[in-house]
């Protein structure tokens, strides 16, 4: 698949959205096809209905964007169905609350000021992607997790390589995903005889008296430090090149800071987050999605991406508009396997564009936007570099 430029959308999911908003695929790894729902109604349809399964993906040789999955097949959330996804939803929900929020954020805050100030004291222009959105989420999801300090750089490392092996590389994506495995399985064995009130020791906790298995436990933090890390990087930076190359919305939330929880939402609907499509359903029984036929056994995937720009949903979706009236944007799925993090994604957003506006109200881009390089060969999308000036 050809990298998109900066933020463009993938012109292949407007198409199909306009013209065949629940169409045939077939993707560069696995066997057969799969249908692709690419429209909001139908999107938020098929992964709130039971009759679509994640489960029954396991084990199925399934038309797929890449040779090896992010999440384990045999544990975690990503891959099971209620009840049991149900019952560990709710394991991991005990460390995403609105009392741990609070907890973190003023700690979310503290780092991020920390980062601009080493920022500031290298000068302009500076690689905003390298002092701020490069470490910030990492600093954030070790907090949550509770990993060590020392072991940072070890643990950002594999994060990185798991979502960036290209799909050229399978033993790369492979020798990510157990290396990253391996380090979870270290902390959570710690915090058995360290209890602590991080998601470590919330999930070390769980397994130890049976409620969740130990390779759950492990492919829980994996999905979290995944999100928490590489995936937040990205978006964020993301989100931050769209300010700055939409002045006007800057300057607005310069004057308006009470706009930011609302301009956040937006900006996690405007963004393009990933590449291609993400994990598949299998149909159970029958169904009729937008008017076509998806038969008992067939492979569903949902396009959020272009959900979040369905026109009919949400007007001139090419728009970055902080006064629309709509707000249920699809960026953190729908249903059932809604993200968890999302609470924490939000408020790390809010937290990185905030003190970036307060503390460099003359932020700009230190190039022209055309000349700011993002990521290739990967399935988050972001900017590698940000440079800025002030």
């Amino acid at each position: 698949m050809d990298d998109l430029p900066a933020l463009e959308p993938d012109p292949f999911l407007d198409e199909m959205l306009r013209d065949d908003p629940v169409t045939r695929i077939k993707l560069p790894y696995g066997e057969g096809h799969a249908w692709l729902v690419t429209r909001y109604e139908d999107v938020r349809f098929v992964t709130s209905d039971p009759r679509f399964s994640r489960e029954q993906v396991v084990g199925r040789d399934v038309t797929t964007m890449r040779p090896v999955p992010v999440a384990s097949q045999t544990a975690g959330l990503q891959y099971i169905d209620p009840p049991r996804h149900t019952l560990l939803r709710r394991v991991v929900a005990r460390a995403f609350t609105g009392r741990s929020m609070q907890r973190l954020r003023p700690l979310a805050e503290r780092r991020a000021t920390e980062l601009l100030d080493a920022m500031e004291r290298a000068g302009a222009p500076a690689d905003l992607m390298e002092h701020l959105h490069g470490p910030f989420p990492i600093a954030v999801v070790r907090d949550f997790l509770g990993v060590e300090e020392k072991d940072w750089h070890r643990w950002a490392a594999t994060g990185e390589a798991l979502l960036s092996a290209g799909t050229e590389s399978e033993e790369r994506a492979r020798e990510a995903a157990r290396a990253t495995r391996a380090r979870i399985a270290e902390l959570l064995g710690r915090r058995r005889t360290e209890p602590r009130e991080d998601l470590a020791g919330v999930l070390a906790q769980a397994a130890a008296t049976g409620e969740i298995t130990d390779d759950e436990a492990i492919s829980l933090a994996t999905a979290i430090q995944v999100s928490g890390g590489h995936a937040v990087r990205n978006n964020s930076g993301s989100m931050m090149y769209a300010l700055l190359t939409h002045p006007e919305q800057m300057d607005r939330l310069r004057r308006e800071p009470q706009l930011l929880p609302r301009a956040v939402d937006e900006l996690f609907r405007y963004v393009p987050h990933r590449n291609g499509v993400g994990i598949p359903r299998v149909a159970m029984e029958d169904v009729e999605v937008g008017g076509r036929l998806i038969r008992a056994g067939e492979v569903v995937y949902n396009a959020y991406v272009s959900a979040n720009r369905d026109p009919e949903v949400f007007p001139d979706p090419d728009a970055l508009d902080f006064d629309r009236e709509h707000r249920g944007h699809l960026a953190f799925g729908h249903g059932p396997h809604h993200c968890l993090a999302a609470i924490m994604a939000r408020m790390e957003a809010e937290v990185i564009i905030g003190t970036v506006l307060a503390r460099f109200p003359g932020i700009r881009l230190a190039v022209p936007p055309g000349e700011v390089e993002f990521q290739r060969n990967g399935l988050i999308r972001g900017p590698r570099t940000l440079p800025v000036a002030w």
